[in-house]
């Protein structure tokens, strides 16, 4: 069995989109996948599939909440070392407070004229840096009052993504190795 990170997007957020964690648990289950586990309330699941990859794990998921829910939530689906990489990476560590660090996950590597209009923009104090399919972002003043957030960059990106914090990112991690 293979271990994989799925990142649901934007449910149970402002009372929109709900599943509740443990009903969606037992769908997973009956979905195919085992081992599942999510932590806190935002979509962040740990499971093994046999044989899928991540592509057809992110539309077996996407498709079921679809089914059962009636909406459509993004999907994102990383492996483990995806996180590894992740967390070997942060260059804001260890200078910066990690309780103001964040991941955007993006569901694909941005466009480079896109990136490059982005990279032109400075929203200081505020800082990000894009490696791979992901950002690195920085917020002294935390998410909530973030200018740049998950909407901001995919609007600007033109990509699918979903953010977590730093802490979250490292759980997630701990779960694969359990």
């Amino acid at each position: 069995m293979k271990t994989y990170i799925a990142l649901l997007r934007g449910i149970n957020v402002s009372g929109q989109k709900k599943i509740k964690m443990a009903e969606l648990r037992t769908h997973l289950s009956d979905w195919g996948f085992s081992a599942v586990q999510t932590y806190i309330q935002s979509g962040n699941i740990v499971l093994q599939d046999p044989d899928q990859g991540p592509q057809q794990i992110a539309e077996r998921i996407r498709q079921g909440i679809a089914s059962v829910y009636g909406f459509d939530v993004p999907v994102l689906v990383l492996i483990p070392e995806d996180l590894d990489a992740v967390l070997a990476d942060n260059p804001f560590l260890p200078e910066k407070d990690p309780k103001r660090l964040y991941v955007t996950f993006l569901s694909s590597k941005p466009d480079p004229s896109l990136l490059n209009q982005l990279l032109q923009e400075d929203y200081s104090p505020e800082a990000f840096t894009v490696v791979k399919n992901y950002i690195y972002f920085f917020s002294p003043a935390g998410y909530g009052r973030a200018k740049m957030n998950n909407n901001f960059f995919e609007k600007k990106l033109k990509v699918d993504a979903t953010t977590r914090n730093w802490r979250t990112v490292n759980k997630l991690s701990d779960m694969c190795e359990s």
